[in-house]
């Protein structure tokens, strides 16, 4: 049993709708990632828990589709796997809409910023303006990160209803990513509930050392925390009070002017 279908509800899994092997054909295509974009079979059959027999099977089912390439020994995912994610992107408005005001308050602040929304205890980034490269791990549209360990991560959560806050938690262990990774669950609760009242998250070193970063949310019109953006910065180049004193404002105006557009919508 994959990862994935340990996650299903066991209700839905015994209900007959779920199809396992879709799971599997899934949990296969996002075996691939930024820092393994080629796999051998043996690597696709540990990373999705598959006996080799059955990662072979995918594999070359999604190769004959043209969402996989593969040469002697490795697999890869070729540029179609985008197509999976296209009709979610060109039905949300969101990144149309924060891209101008991200392009901005990057060229104000000098520094990276980007989107990201919500999938399960997970970050997905959906717009991003880089302005230099922060991060051992190459940032772009459809990254993933933990989402207790960022600072977009918070904001999500911190947006979430207390009972779907609880599920998501419930679900997860916190992973150390560095020595200032909050891992107990009372301390996050703790920070998500500051970061509930004072409507901002800065997060410092937890997700990689000399990472700082400071991020708001985007809320819907009525309300709902939809989306959150963020300015990330080296420990070397600016100190917290910088980013608390200087960056915080210029996010907080930005994330007003997206709020004010989207709720037009």
């Amino acid at each position: 049993m994959t990862a994935a279908e340990r996650a299903i509800e066991p209700d839905v899994a015994a209900s007959g709708e779920f199809v396992q092997s879709l799971a599997r054909g899934l949990a296969v295509i996002r075996a691939f990632d930024a820092g393994s974009p080629e796999l051998t079979l043996s690597d696709v059959a540990r990373r999705t828990g598959l006996t080799r027999a059955a990662a072979r099977r995918f594999l070359l089912t999604l190769e004959t589709l043209g969402y996989v390439r593969s040469d002697d020994r490795t697999f890869a995912l070729t540029p179609r796997v985008l197509e999976l994610g296209f009709s979610y992107l060109s039905a949300l408005s969101l990144p149309e809409i924060a891209q101008p005001h991200l392009e901005r308050l990057s060229r104000e602040v000098d520094e990276s910023v980007s989107a990201a929304v919500l999938d399960g205890a997970e970050i997905v980034y959906v717009a991003r303006v880089p302005t230099r490269r922060i991060m051992s791990v190459r940032i772009t549209i459809g990254t993933r990160f933990a989402a207790a360990a960022t600072s977009m991560g918070r904001v999500l959560l911190a947006g979430l209803p207390e009972p779907e806050l609880d599920r998501v938690l419930d679900a997860i262990p916190l992973e150390a990513y560095t020595d200032r990774t909050v891992v107990d669950p009372a301390a996050l609760r703790g920070e998500l509930e500051v970061v509930r009242r004072q409507g901002w998250a800065l997060v410092d070193g937890e997700l990689e050392p000399g990472l700082r970063s400071v991020a708001a949310p985007l809320h819907a019109r009525d309300g709902r925390v939809v989306a959150a953006i963020n300015v990330s910065t080296s420990a070397t180049r600016d100190t917290v009070e910088q980013v608390r004193d200087v960056h915080l404002p210029a996010l907080l105006r930005t994330a007003a002017a997206i709020d004010a557009e989207l709720a037009l919508l």
